[in-house]
Formats: structure tokens, C-alpha cells, sequence
């Protein structure tokens, strides 16, 4: 067992006072601004709508929804293993993951573009034409693997930014905030045009709308995640052995921050829902239902950032975690209950402002859900390197979502097949074309169903114990071995030079006296 690591249970206290020997800013302006604009290009998009696009734009057959769902989901699984253990031993000189995010760059875009322009191709096809099923199915896990190989990259870069935990607490924060003003405003707008479109406000076809809006975003998103991608730079030292397949393995059996974070996150996947844009579209017949109660919240939400270091000071990870990641379930019950009432939900004066309390709430706490998980699994890869002397961020990465895939990918089976299995009318979507069964059942499934199905996540969240004590020996001894380590590279460098210009018999002989550095 490492040296940091005692066989006694530590007892779990707030986290206070994490101050490591030699506190230092390593992210500068512009790549500071650079990582807030990719944070930006993350969600610069409109897939929000995504499962409309498919199902009433693209149409793509209900039934065939659940097959590729399962066969790109189990390809996922396969490929984010082969992936991560590619990247994990990635040694180059402009660093372990750079280089595959600017590869991603211009595939990535493409991929998208491709998406997006389907309706053009297959215009007033059947949803069960052959070609465009099968184009679809290629096309879908192409992409997935390209953004697999990107999604490792990119957690992968993050964690390496800086060394410094108070450094990337910063860069998480600002860049949750300042990207939330932006970052939002093609769904807002999507949401808005969509609307204009269904009332004939605005003359203009909704494949059209689809089309345009898709190739806007996709352009724009990748030209920023191509800015941070050169300008970003890896200050976190790697192991000159790269780890292998085994070696990754036992670093994630024994990383027990990682396995609850993990079982967490596989319990939680089981949580079923439709999602609200089929019953903004087709029951409350406004798609940009989720503007209009967001606004409080959007005023809400940054403010929600102030607080967290003082959170962070004043009560442990896990207490943040469960509190953050579980207020939204007990207020979508709230909204639930609301809406059974009388037929509530299908009456705007009711809903509105139910979802838009419910939106407030959860936006108070919005701030430390953006930054808690993200903290926390920066925290379980250090967590690794402290144990082992290795860091394996790729292997790691991909063990967090490797069991959430497990589920989701036969959960989003199970999600069209439910479309279905209510009666949704595929062909006649759209404003009050549904029956009244369907439509609250529609309600019922993007309210009551997530918060049934997704309750016991909350139990791995109890035992999750890094912080206080723990937490601060853990960088405190990372810190010192990082600095060791430096010196030993800075000095062998000199050997190396110096054995160059002739001034040392041995590259080995670090101290001259016929001792060999192996």
C-alpha cells in the first residue's frame, strides 16, 4: 500500500484550509480565456432537440431507434477500452492528449455536418427505408468513436492543466459561469423559432430550421474547441513507463474514490425519462416552455458560483454531492404532483410556474453541481497517481462512464420502446395531435419516472470519504513527489548534455562515481 495511504478508515471532515507548500498560477489569461471558450463550445449547440430532430424531422422508425441505440452503445463500451489504453501510453512532445484533440478537429465537424444535412438527403423518405436506416447506423457509430476518442482526450487534458487544485478550481468555476451566458443561446433560440414555426409566425419549413441552425452551431463549436486545443498546454508530469493494460486495471480496482464515483453514476443511469421537449412540443404545444422558466434562474444561476469555495471550506464533497445532485428529483416530484391536479398539466397558468420554482431552486445549487463532479473526478485521478506513482487519466475516464453505458445503452432501448409502447403517434407529432392518455403519460415520464428510477444513486454517495485530512496529505505528498521527480528529469537532462559535449564517460553515471542510474 502507497505511503499515503494508512489501512485505518480517516475520519471525514470539512474541507478546510487545503493550502499545498507552493500555491502557484500556472494558467494564464489566454489560456484561461481559451478553456472558458471551449467550455463554451461543449454546449454551443442544439441537441437539446436531438430526439425530435430523429424522431418527427429525420424520422428515423420508432423501432429501429432501440437497435442502434444498443448496437453503437455496446460498440462504445468496446471502443472507449481500446481507446484509453492507446492514449494512456501517448507520449509525444507536444503531450499526451493535445495531439488528439486537434486531430478530432476537423473529422468531428464533418461528422456533424453530415448529421444535421441528413433530412436533405433522405427528404420524405419512409421511417423504415433501408438506405437511410442504414446510413444512420454507420454514421452514428463513426461518430461515436471519434467523439470517444476526443471525450478521453479531453478529460484527460483537463485533469493535466495544472497541478495546482486551487488553479483548476478557478478555471472550473469561470468557466461555468461566464460560458453559461452564451453557451445556452442556440437552444433558446431554437427553442423560440420552433415556436414561431408551429403558430406560422415564421414562414420558414422546420427540416429547414433543423438544418440550418445544426450546421450554424456545429462550425462555430469547432473552431473554438480547435482554439484551445493549440493554445492549451499539459503541466502535469507523466511517468516515463507507460502503464500497462494490467497496471491501469489495478490502478481503477483500487481506487476507491473512482469505484463509488462510478457506482454512483451506474445507479443513476437507470433513471428513465423522455425528456421534457415532447411534452413542452406536444401537451403544452411551447418548445421554448424551458426559457421561459429558466429566467429567475438564469439570474439565479451565476450567482450560485460566489459560494462555492466558501461551500467548499464549510462542508465535506460528500455532502455537496448528494445535496447537488438530488434537490432536482424531490422538485420534479413537486412539479408532478402539481401537475396531476385537476389536469394541470396540460394548462400553461399551472405549469409555468411550477417548473419555473422548480427551475429556481435547482439553479441555487447549480454552481456546485457544475464543479463538484468535475472536481471530484480530477480528485480520483490524482487519487491514483498517489497510490500507484501513475497516472492512467484515459483508463480512468473511461471506467467512470464504462457502467453507466452498461445501462444507458439498454436504457435508451427502453426509452423510444416507450414512445411506442404509449401510442405516440410518430407521423401526426406535433401540438395536441396526441390522445389525452398519451399526453400524460408524456408528463408523467419526464417528471415522476427519472425520480422513481433514479433514487438509489444517492446510496454509494454516503460511504465517498477524500476530503479533510485525507485530502490535503494526499497533495501535500503528490506535491513533494512531483518536485523529486522534476529535479531527477532536470539533472539527467544536464547528464545528457553534458555526455553530448564529450564531458561525461557514462549517461548512467549520475554522480560520477560509477553508481548506474537504472
Amino acid at each position: 500500500m502507497a505511503s499515503g495511504e494508512n489501512s485505518a478508515a480517516v475520519r471525514e471532515q470539512p474541507e478546510q484550509n487545503v493550502v499545498l507548500p507552493a500555491p502557484r498560477r500556472y494558467v494564464g489569461s489566454q489560456e484561461t480565456f481559451s478553456y472558458i471558450v471551449y467550455d463554451i463550445s461543449k454546449s454551443f449547440n442544439i441537441s437539446k432537440y436531438n430526439d425530435v430532430f430523429i424522431t418527427d424531422i429525420l424520422k428515423i422508425g420508432l423501432k429501429f431507434q432501440p437497435v442502434v441505440t444498443f448496437l453503437v452503445g455496446i460498440w462504445d463500451i468496446i471502443n472507449d477500452v481500446i481507446l484509453a489504453s492507446i492514449i494512456d501510453k501517448t507520449r509525444t512532445r507536444w503531450g499526451k492528449f493535445k495531439p488528439y484533440l486537434v486531430i478530432y478537429a476537423i473529422p468531428g465537424v464533418i461528422l456533424s455536418l453530415v448529421f444535421w444535412c441528413m433530412p436533405l438527403m433522405f427528404g420524405g423518405s419512409d421511417p423504415y427505408d433501408v438506405t437511410k436506416l442504414l446510413f444512420y447506423l454507420i454514421l452514428q457509430m463513426v461518430t461515436n468513436f471519434a467523439t470517444s476518442m476526443n471525450n478521453i482526450a479531453r478529460t484527460g487534458m483537463l485533469s493535466t492543466i495544472t497541478p495546482n487544485i486551487n488553479d483548476r478550481t478557478r478555471l472550473i468555476t469561470q468557466a461555468n459561469l461566464l460560458s453559461g451566458f452564451i453557451e445556452k443561446a442556440p437552444e433558446i433560440l431554437m427553442g423560440l423559432f420552433i415556436d414561431l414555426v408551429n403558430r406560422n409566425t415564421l414562414n420558414i419549413e422546420m427540416t429547414s430550421l433543423y438544418v440550418s441552425a445544426g450546421v450554424f452551431t456545429t462550425v462555430a463549436a469547432g473552431l473554438m474547441a480547435l482554439y484551445f486545443a493549440l493554445v492549451a498546454k499539459e503541466r502535469v508530469m507523466q511517468s516515463v513507463e507507460k502503464p500497462t493494460l494490467r497496471d491501469s486495471l489495478k490502478s481503477i480496482a483500487t481506487n476507491k474514490p473512482l469505484l463509488l464515483i462510478t457506482l454512483s453514476e451506474f445507479l443513476s443511469a437507470f433513471s428513465i425519462s423522455s425528456g421534457t421537449n415532447f411534452y413542452y412540443i406536444n401537451v403544452l404545444g411551447l418548445a421554448s416552455m424551458s426559457t421561459i422558466v429558466g429566467i429567475p434562474g438564469a439570474v439565479v444561476s451565476p450567482l450560485s458560483y460566489s459560494y462555492v469555495p466558501w461551500a467548499r471550506r464549510r462542508f465535506s464533497t460528500k455532502a455537496l454531492w448528494v445535496v447537488s445532485s438530488h434537490i432536482d428529483n424531490f422538485l420534479l416530484a413537486g412539479v408532478f404532483f402539481v401537475g396531476s391536479m385537476d389536469k394541470n398539466y396540460k394548462k400553461l397558468p399551472a405549469m409555468i410556474p411550477a417548473f419555473m420554482i422548480r427551475e429556481t431552486l435547482w439553479m441555487l445549487v447549480w454552481g456546485l453541481r457544475s464543479v463538484i463532479p468535475e472536481e471530484m473526478r480530477n480528485e480520483a485521478i490524482d487519487y491514483g497517481e498517489w497510490k500507484h506513482g501513475y497516472r492512467n487519466e484515459g483508463m480512468t475516464g473511461v471506467t467512470k462512464g464504462l457502467a453507466t453505458k452498461f445501462v444507458t445503452t439498454f436504457g435508451g432501448t427502453i426509452k423510444s420502446s416507450i414512445l411506442a409502447s404509449i401510442g405516440y403517434n410518430q407521423i401526426a407529432s406535433g401540438y395536441g395531435k396526441q390522445t389525452e392518455a398519451v399526453e400524460y403519460k408524456l408528463f408523467s415520464m419526464c417528471t415522476i419516472l427519472p425520480v422513481v428510477t433514479g433514487v438509489l444513486s444517492i446510496i454509494p454517495k454516503l460511504f465517498y470519504d477524500l476530503g479533510g485530512d485525507k485530502r490535503d496529505r494526499m497533495y501535500c505528498e503528490l506535491h513533494e513527489r512531483r518536485r523529486l521527480a522534476l529535479l531527477a528529469e532536470n539533472k539527467a537532462r544536464d547528464i545528457d548534455a553534458d555526455d553530448v559535449n564529450g564531458d561525461s564517460g557514462n549517461v548512467n553515471d549520475v554522480n560520477g562515481d560509477g553508481d548506474n542510474l537504472a
